[in-house]
């Protein structure tokens, strides 16, 4: 059970930090200077505990291990993050923008989970994404 579960705690932990961080990005300091120390204070961490969770001489052979997943997972960031400065600089409530955004996520997973990795759409998930679309709509209006 706990292997299920740090990771969610983890990630809703971190991703509670990061909308309260994404929001705080002063409006005064261009966007992508800002996320530039943000990578590099990632950069620095992902590397530590990366060096640390390897023999020293496997460290090249690991990264010799990584496909075209992790550079497009960079790029995804980087609009991922922009994203959500740029939401909440233009008026965007962090209680608001963050669920209406993953609630979207949500329902195009659903959909590149069937069409992309064969997943199977239950009528359980149809409607799941109904109900997400009148939340939806309750929320924005």
């Amino acid at each position: 059970m706990w292997n299920l579960l740090w990771p969610l705690l983890l990630l809703v932990g971190s991703n509670t930090v990061y909308q309260i961080c994404a929001k705080s990005v002063p409006e005064k300091v261009n966007a992508f200077g800002a996320l530039t120390v943000t990578y590099l204070v990632g950069a620095a961490l992902s590397a530590t505990v990366f060096l640390a969770s390897v023999k020293p001489g496997n460290a090249l052979a690991e990264l010799g291990k990584v496909n075209w997943a992790s550079f497009v997972l960079g790029l995804a960031i980087v609009g991922l993050e922009a994203g959500s400065v740029f939401m909440y600089r233009a008026g965007w409530k962090i209680s608001v923008g963050s669920m209406i955004a993953n609630i979207a996520l949500a329902v195009v997973l659903v959909f590149v989970g069937y069409l992309l990795f064969r997943e199977t759409i239950t009528v359980r998930q149809i409607v799941g994404v109904a109900v997400c679309a009148v939340g939806l709509w309750l929320v924005t209006k």
